[in-house]
């Protein structure tokens, strides 16, 4: 038998709670994995608070998608994985949990120097920050204001801008500036006279804007300082971004994701494994919960504590 965390109806975290479930085992183009650790994402709280829209529940519904650990099995189809490979997962169903199976195509190998806390730390918030900057297409010359710099998203984005050339202007609290700065953006913080603090910082202009705040302070300094809408995105403000002549990856936008930039969101995690191997990727982890804790680690998201969350089954 297996362990899993599951909620039967939406609610705050006191809702999760552990189920046993049969092992699973793996079908023709899937691995079967025990978890060594599982991120805990914004939006796995969100959904599990119906904050977020999602489908009826009608089951036991599982929570999380990303994930490290070590490959117990594989599926008659499956090439270059076997039993002990450590491994980093994304866009799984049902993370939280002891083990697991995920499609192939969805599971990378692990450099032995990333640990399974940073490598459960990688899908969701790399995967967007990548996705975005492909999407918006930040390269040389551009300076990106980014919003919210020092959430998980945001270090992604700017260590992924700033080794692909772009000048990085990130917003974030004076007590998280300096993380800021050590990632390679100029801090600039938020607050009343956020646009010309920026104006100072960039006298050239800003080309490119992403919010991952989704305050109305963002949006507008966004709008105010990027002539060209189209390289405007949230990540937050989803449902608002039509009406503001923006664009939005995911964030509650009812418009989904094209082929290209699901494609994108499955890229990223490859590519960062192997800047992490070669020391040129860094992610800040936070506090570290047992599986049977997953209230307490959704507590602590909802808080908005510093550094990646994961769980430890």
């Amino acid at each position: 038998m297996a362990t899993a965390i599951v909620y039967t109806e939406f609610g705050g975290p006191k809702v999760l709670h552990a189920v046993e479930i049969p092992a699973p085992v793996p079908a023709a183009d899937e691995v079967a994995i025990r978890v060594e650790a599982a991120g805990v994402n914004p939006i796995d709280a969100k959904l599990r608070a119906g904050k977020r829209a999602s489908a009826e529940i009608v089951e036991p519904r599982r929570v999380g998608n990303d994930g490290a650990g070590i490959v117990t099995a594989v599926g008659d189809d499956v090439d270059g994985f076997r039993p002990g490979d450590a491994v980093v997962f994304s866009g799984a169903s049902g993370a939280y949990a002891s083990d697991l199976v995920v499609r192939a195509d969805r599971v990378h190998s692990r450099p032995p120097q990333v640990d399974a806390a940073t490598g459960a730390a990688l899908g969701i918030p790399v995967g967007t920050a990548y996705q975005t900057l492909r999407s918006l297409s930040v390269g040389t010359g551009d300076t990106l204001l980014l919003h919210a710099g020092s959430g998980s998203v945001g270090q992604a984005a700017i260590q992924l801008a700033v080794l692909w050339g772009a000048t990085v202007i990130a917003t974030s609290s004076p007590r998280r500036a300096d993380s800021v700065r050590a990632l390679g953006a100029t801090p600039v913080p938020y607050g009343d006279g956020l646009a010309d603090r920026v104006r100072e910082l960039a006298p050239q202009g800003v080309t490119v804007a992403i919010d991952a705040a989704g305050t109305d302070e963002a949006l507008q300094t966004s709008i105010e300082l990027v002539s060209d809408k189209t390289r405007i995105a949230t990540l937050v403000r989803g449902r608002d971004a039509a009406s503001l002549g923006i664009r939005a990856f995911s964030g509650g936008s009812p418009v989904p994701l094209t082929a290209q930039q699901q494609a994108w969101r499955g890229e990223a995690v490859p590519v960062v494994l192997a800047l992490l191997a070669a020391g040129r990727f860094a992610v800040e982890l936070g506090p570290s919960f047992p599986l049977a804790d997953a209230v307490d680690a959704h507590r602590a998201v909802e808080a908005g504590v510093d550094g990646k969350i994961t769980l430890v089954p």
